[in-house]
């Protein structure tokens, strides 16, 4: 799909790789682009179409799903992080937090507009994932489990919109320079960079985008021994 004169949805579009997002779009001549975001008051992006959403919420979900009746790509870049492990005090309740984000709120966007994306003949859906899909380390368990569901959940959606022509493609990013990275010393790929390569993936109708080293160095280590807390150092 060439997103040129295309109708675009991107939720979580008030800042990094949404708002990155948005702006490629605009500039590779998308014909609408609603951007979403839970206060459109932060949307401050000239050339869109505002849209209060917040994806937790199933009414607010619905409320979207009709005022975007038109779209023939959805970006489901709207997450959640917050860093801590697995046993830590307050663990229980941060997962659950980051599943009802990443993992079921694209859940339930999907299901509001498969609907909508079949009307127009199918269309394309791009989930952001995470190398973290593949991968659970010490400050990200509860992150890296909702991806893990996130990821699942993607396959599935492939599979079963696979009838109704609609296209599903998953990114997996490594650590990208946004403020959800702030403070981390890594190698980070910047938003830009990620936009581009997941376009370029539905353009050349791509399932899966490994956006740098780690994410393929990290698939590539799944079937081995340990997979999935190995460490590249």
């Amino acid at each position: 799909m060439d997103v040129s004169g295309k109708t675009v949805l991107v939720t979580g579009s008030n800042r990094g790789l949404g708002r990155a997002f948005v702006a490629a779009l605009l500039e590779a001549g998308a014909g609408k682009v609603y951007a979403a975001a839970r206060d459109v008051k932060s949307l401050n992006i000239p050339g869109v179409i505002p849209v209060e959403l917040d994806i937790t919420d199933a009414a607010s979900v619905a409320r979207a799903s009709t005022t975007c009746a038109d779209i023939d790509l959805l970006i489901n870049n709207a997450g959640f992080l917050q860093y801590g492990p697995l046993l830590a005090d307050d663990s229980i309740t941060s997962i659950r937090e980051h599943l009802e984000i990443n993992t079921v709120g694209t859940l339930r966007m999907a299901r509001a507009f498969a609907p909508v994306l079949s009307k127009q003949g199918g269309g394309a859906m791009i989930n952001i994932l995470s190398v973290l899909s593949w991968l659970n380390i010490d400050e990200s368990g509860p992150y890296s489990a909702s991806k893990a569901a996130q990821w699942s959940v993607t396959n599935g959606l492939r599979n079963e919109l696979r009838s109704q022509k609609t296209f599903v493609i998953g990114v997996h990013p490594g650590y990208i320079d946004t403020d959800m990275a702030a403070g981390i010393e890594a190698q980070k790929t910047s938003p830009d960079t990620v936009v581009q390569m997941a376009l370029e993936a539905l353009r050349e109708h791509r399932e899966e985008v490994l956006i740098d080293d780690a994410g393929r160095w990290v698939k590539s280590t799944l079937s081995e021994v340990n997979a999935g807390y190995l460490s590249p150092t």
